[in-house]
């Protein structure tokens, strides 16, 4: 089946979008396990936990950022990898960048998008209504409202991942990748529709918040529950009007849910088997590897390593456990 004009166009995109940033962008390697399979079977990992920034955030911020005059004043909402590497991006780009962030935001963090000279509004407790906050924002101040998921150049940026993929494994048989608000699946999956489309691509969730892949599967978006989940930056709800429910539910060829337990055993292989420290979006990703292994032998297989900004006392117990 060949890829609609929308996966076509956004894909396009991603082409586009990695000639802007290439002199800001580093290629994060592509890293052959260290584990022993049987004959045929190969596992390598796309590591943006070596991006700038820690996450491969970055690359649709610079997307985004570079798609816009620098006269053009953005705001953004987030406490996390979106907001540091917006943060970054406008450093590099010279644009005027405000961020909401929520007033429990930890210290650390607070601190980090600070030291980068952006402009901070701290406004209430709650992530969610900070967030609309800053939409609201952007509507009285004439500014743009920069989205970590739910814009095309967000999304063209991180597709850019998948490009530089494709060089280093001109053979990739399934690649497996974390959901949150669909961003980055959705810009993987659009590249590698328009140029290896027997590539199959599995997103996977966190049972505990997996609103996306729950709306996929009803085909339209709907709301569930949200439980904490070591994969918190892949947690939470997820725009009625996001474009990512569309491009997903088109270039998702399966879904995988992963549990707490699943996450943490992920977390703790690649540490000891691969010898990388990685957040728990990332080791969700390996986690659905593990799940799948049945349909992965004989296979080259990619896990994407979406960001090593972990929170240490979180996974310290889990890295430390025998």
């Amino acid at each position: 089946m060949s890829a609609s004009s929308a996966v076509l166009q956004q894909a396009a995109l991603s082409v586009s979008a990695y000639s802007r940033i290439k002199p800001w962008l580093s290629p994060t390697p592509c890293i052959p396990s260290r584990q022993v399979f049987e004959e045929k079977t190969e596992l390598y990992y796309k590591a943006d936990n070596f991006q700038k920034t820690g996450s491969f955030k970055f690359r649709g911020a610079l997307s985004k950022l570079t798609s816009l005059s620098t006269d053009v004043p953005a705001i953004t909402a987030s406490s996390g990898n979106h907001g540091l590497g917006l943060s970054t991006a406008a450093k590099l780009t010279g644009h005027n960048l405000t961020v909401v962030l929520p007033e429990t935001v930890a210290r650390e963090k607070l601190e980090k998008i600070k030291a980068l000279g952006v402009k901070i509004i701290l406004h209430s407790n709650d992530s969610g209504v900070a967030e609309q906050h800053a939409q609201k924002l952007a509507k009285e101040q004439g500014k743009i409202y920069v989205s970590p998921y739910n814009d095309p150049q967000i999304i063209a940026g991180q597709g850019t991942l998948a490009i530089e993929l494709l060089d280093q494994l001109p053979r990739l048989d399934v690649v497996y990748v974390s959901i949150g608000g669909g961003g980055l699946i959705s810009g993987i999956g659009c590249v590698l529709k328009a140029f290896s489309p027997k590539t199959r691509v599995v997103g996977v969730s966190a049972k505990n918040s997996a609103e996306l892949a729950a709306s996929i599967r009803a085909g339209k978006m709907v709301k569930v529950d949200h439980y904490e989940t070591l994969a918190d930056g892949c947690a939470g709800g997820v725009d009625n009007d996001t474009i990512t429910l569309g491009l997903g539910s088109e270039v998702i060829d399966d879904l995988i849910d992963c549990s707490e337990g699943q996450i943490e055993v992920g977390l703790q292989q690649i540490a000891w088997n691969e010898k990388m420290l990685v957040e728990g979006s990332a080791g969700l990703a390996y986690a659905a590897w593990q799940e799948d292994a049945s349909n992965n032998k004989n296979k080259i297989s990619a896990v994407v390593l979406c960001g090593a900004n972990f929170d240490k006392e979180t996974l310290s117990p889990i890295f430390n456990r025998d």
